[in-house]
């Protein structure tokens, strides 16, 4: 049978869409590999920082802490902003703004200015990764957006598994500036893609303000809520229960102005959908378990005879490789049997993974760490695109960019609340109800919890 003068047009289109769609996948990618490579390069070169700046411990770890709380408290509100200037704006103001402030911090001379840089590093990933992920939510179909959340979780893991080695043959060979230097390396080529393949899109303003005031209120209230979860609960109780009183005020404020507003910057209603409730709640759990187990493992092993901080990493890295793995593998699944079920396999893998952890505690055998950490990131590579996809899809278009800065905050706390918990849990020898076992114990609840509320999640598919 001919091809009709109708159609013929729109096969011919067919393989561009197919080349933009997987140029827009690698283009995000790069973005977001950005953050995680950033959290952990730094790592291995602290103990440099700290020697030429002549600061100490508490000091240095700053340009950890502001890391995180401002990368948990600024994407909700540069999602919002994308959601009515478009995501191309935000994508190449927020990788090129990465690139000049790690120029910045690379050229320090002074450990303020060091830190400041750093906070603008958080400040241009926040702008930049909600909408990365909002793009994928509006330009690839359904049938295939699992998948396609999928390909960029691998990279992220990937790039957050390399980080640490990385970061130590840039220190060894060029100093610890290198590791801001060699960030160009992503940026470079991510603005030429999204200059060249993203369009710009559409302004989506309704004739509303912005609303400032909210954006105000909630970046407040989250930067408030991570400085409480990482260090105002091992501070003095006084101040740290004031805080929260304070935290709690401003939540309700928040809520009531939210509901009120025409064009709320967080609309509230969204938690009562249930499967944006469940997967942020799922990923925050998870995340917990996985985070305290990441920091717990390294502390394990270096209290034991032999071991090296290299040989931790290499044990560690079996858990990332699994991520990277089972990543693509849990998003062509969720597309093909739905959100749901490869959610709750994953996350039940979890959950089985720390079973021989929080059993051996301190005495766990090397095998048996193998063999769980090899679940663990199974079962997050797994579960990881599934979640994503169905908080976004939860939301719709039109605020897939809030919805996905929310997301990826719920991620972060459930970070900080497992490496604060782990503080807690780990004496001076790491034995007992309150060592090794207990850390791990939290982990496994933590994620077979995760799995329970995952199984809220509608069966819904591409």
């Amino acid at each position: 049978m001919p091809v009709s003068s109708a159609s013929a047009p729109l096969d011919a289109l067919a393989p561009a869409r197919s080349t933009s769609e997987r140029v827009t996948v690698v283009a995000v990618a790069l973005t977001t590999m950005l953050a995680p490579l950033n959290s952990t390069m730094i790592a291995v070169a602290l103990p440099h920082v700290m020697a030429e700046f002549d600061a100490d411990v508490a000091s240095v770890g700053w340009l950890v802490t502001s890391y995180l709380i401002a990368m948990a408290a600024l994407q909700p509100v540069a999602g919002k902003i994308g959601d009515r200037l478009g995501r191309r704006r935000l994508i190449l103001g927020g990788v090129a703004w990465f690139g000049l402030v790690s120029l910045g911090a690379a050229t320090s001379s002074s450990l303020p200015s060091l830190l400041f840089f750093r906070v603008q590093q958080a400040v241009a990933g926040a702008v930049a990764l909600p909408n990365g992920a909002a793009l994928l939510r509006e330009t690839v179909p359904a049938e295939r957006r699992a998948g396609r959340f999928g390909l960029v979780g691998a990279a992220v893991a990937l790039a957050a598994a390399a980080g640490p080695p990385l970061g130590g043959l840039l220190v060894g060979t060029a100093g610890w500036r290198a590791i801001f230097y060699v960030n160009l390396l992503l940026i470079l080529p991510t603005l030429a893609l999204v200059w060249r393949w993203i369009p710009v899109g559409a302004r989506r303003g309704n004739g509303h303000p912005f609303d400032l005031a909210g954006a105000a209120l909630l970046s407040a209230g989250l930067i408030g809520t991570t400085g409480l979860l990482t260090h105002g609960l091992k501070s003095d109780p006084v101040p740290a229960t004031l805080l929260g009183i304070a935290l709690v005020v401003l939540a309700a404020t928040l809520l009531r102005r939210e509901l009120r507003h025409p064009d709320p910057v967080l609309q509230p209603r969204l938690f009562g959908r249930r499967d944006f409730a469940a997967a942020n709640a799922a990923i925050a759990l998870s995340n917990l378990a996985m985070y305290s187990t990441l920091l717990a493992i390294p502390i394990l092993l270096l209290r034991r005879t032999g071991w090296t901080s290299a040989e931790a990493g290499l044990v560690l890295a079996v858990m990332s490789l699994g991520m990277v793995v089972f990543s693509p593998l849990g998003g062509r699944l969720a597309d093909r049997l739905g959100r749901r079920a490869p959610t709750v396999a994953g996350l039940s893998l979890v959950a089985l993974g720390l079973v021989p952890l929080a059993l051996g505690g301190s005495r766990v055998t090397t095998q048996a760490l193998l063999a769980g950490l090899g679940l663990i990131g199974a079962g997050l590579g797994l579960s990881s695109a599934g979640l994503q996809a169905a908080a976004l899809e939860a939301a719709g278009p039109g605020e897939a960019g809030v919805a996905s800065g929310v997301f990826s905050t719920s991620r972060y706390l459930g970070s900080i609340v497992g490496s604060g918990a782990l503080a807690g849990f780990l004496g001076p020898a790491g034995d007992g109800v309150t060592g090794f076992a207990a850390v791990f114990l939290m982990a496994a609840a933590a994620a077979l919890l995760s799995a329970l509320v995952g199984s809220a999640l509608r069966d819904t598919r591409g």
